[in-house]
């Protein structure tokens, strides 16, 4: 068949790439071996949302007592907990199976590779067909990574997609690697009761963020009772007994730590392999796809997004990428994407987000810094929910008052950072923000009363 846009991949990039094309008046077919979502909504965001729910509503409970209310013998289904999270993911992946019909896109079952400029084979089990497109774009997206010291087997030693999955909670787990990934299901398996240590190679946990945010994690999972430990890496894990023993190399030497099962979350690794690229002699960098700013690679008609691409590996970056791409394709006069102002979260409990510049990241420029901190344990709100734990830290240059970034980490904070991209869209300064009245009680009113603190007005501390 003949399309005006083929997509190769239905992940966040791929689908919301489909459909705005679709809005738009093209003729558009998405290529998908596996479900409609990809691994975001399937195996990653989603589900382990779902998850991470089921772990705070268990902790709800176990704390009851701290709200006046009384609890007792209260125990979770581990099985009911892994099925619920499935059942929203797969809620989710009907969703998007009903906008693909809502919205006119042929879905061509299988796996996709560029054979020829404007041609797409389409490989369902053996049975190939073949289809053609003006333009074809590129969101295959990626998956976990692995250490060669560390193969994962599905059983010892595992990935995120196992780790949503497993049949019997460990008893003994050890996570290697601090970023989302690793710390959302250390929050996750310790709060089902599993004992979790984390090792990280670098100085800090979620090495990405701010200090004072990593810190502050760190303290809040050393209460929870997980044992974290940084500037450390794993050697080796002998997996030949019932146990794993991992060696794991620290500043003072090296420890064996025995556990049940080891997860890998060590990054992720794009998927580029066997799709043509090499044949249509599309130019790679460091396993990434090179695009311009509107997501053409270098062979005109064919376009690359999301995880393939350089810049953050998030599904809201390509969803972005995805509009921003199709919208080109339709002739529409469009702006590219602002790399520098894309908020980061992490679905840890507490939440951790933030956007643009950490303070060190901020000095390193050269800016001179105006810096506000506020804590929760001083919001009126958050006292009142139980949720004093954590911050809001903001960044201001100090000469023109331009918001430089800000960084979060408390409950529900991923829900107010949209606040501080918007404000940095629109080119807020400090005291712009100080003058926006904020709502009372919330928790929304730390973010104003962080401005105040970089400008010695803060009223609550």
């Amino acid at each position: 068949m003949n399309f005006d846009v083929i997509v190769i991949g239905s992940g966040p990039g791929g689908y919301v790439a489909a459909i705005r094309a679709s809005q738009l008046g093209l003729k558009v077919a998405v290529v998908e071996k596996a479900e409609l979502g990809g691994v975001c909504l399937n195996w990653g965001c989603i589900p382990t949302k779902a998850l991470l729910k089921s772990a705070q509503v268990f902790e709800y409970i176990n704390h009851a007592s701290d709200y006046g209310i009384s609890v007792s013998g209260a125990k979770h289904d581990f099985d009911a907990v892994i099925k619920r999270s499935r059942d929203v993911a797969n809620g989710m992946s009907k969703g998007v199976q009903f906008l693909m019909k809502k919205n006119k896109i042929e879905i061509l079952t299988g796996f996709g590779k560029l054979i020829a400029k404007g041609q797409v084979s389409v490989d369902n089990n053996g049975k190939k067909e073949s289809h053609s497109a003006k333009h074809i774009i590129l969101a295959t997206g990626a998956r976990e990574r692995q250490l060669p010291n560390l193969p994962i087997d599905g059983k010892k030693i595992i990935g995120y997609h196992e780790a949503l999955v497993l049949p019997k909670q460990p008893k003994k787990m050890v996570v290697v690697g601090s970023g989302a990934i690793g710390v959302e299901f250390a929050y996750f398996y310790s709060a089902m009761g599993t004992e979790v240590t984390v090792v990280e190679y670098m100085p800090n946990i979620v090495p990405n963020e701010d200090v004072d945010v990593s810190k502050e994690l760190a303290k809040i999972y050393k209460k929870k009772g997980i044992n974290v430990m940084t500037n450390s890496s794993v050697e080796s894990v002998d997996t030949k007994g019932k146990n794993c023993k991992v060696k794991v190399k620290t500043a003072k030497g090296e420890e064996i730590i025995e556990c049940d099962v080891v997860l890998s979350a060590v990054g992720i690794q794009t998927n580029i392999e066997n799709i043509g690229l090499e044949s249509l002699g599309i130019k790679t960098e460091k396993g990434q796809v090179l695009v311009d700013e509107f997501y053409q690679t270098n062979v005109p008609g064919v376009y690359a997004i999301g995880d393939i691409v350089p810049g953050p590996a998030l599904a809201h970056v390509a969803s972005a990428e995805g509009i921003i791409c199709v919208e080109k394709i339709a002739g529409m006069d469009v702006e590219g994407l602002d790399y520098d102002n894309i908020p980061g979260c992490t679905y840890t409990w507490p939440e951790i987000a933030s956007v643009g510049y950490t303070e060190a990241k901020a000095k390193e420029a050269g800016y001179e810094l105006k810096v506000g901190k506020f804590p929760f344990s001083a919001s009126g709100k958050a006292s009142a929910a139980g949720a004093k734990e954590g911050f809001v830290k903001v960044i201001f240059d100090a000469k023109y008052g331009e918001f430089l970034g800000a960084h979060m980490i408390g409950a529900n904070v991923t829900e107010m950072i949209a606040e501080v991209v918007a404000a940095r869209k629109l080119e807020t300064t400090g005291h712009t923000m100080i003058k926006t009245v904020h709502p009372h009680p919330t928790m929304s009113e730390a973010v104003m009363e962080a401005c105040a603190a970089a400008y010695g007005e803060v009223i609550h501390l």
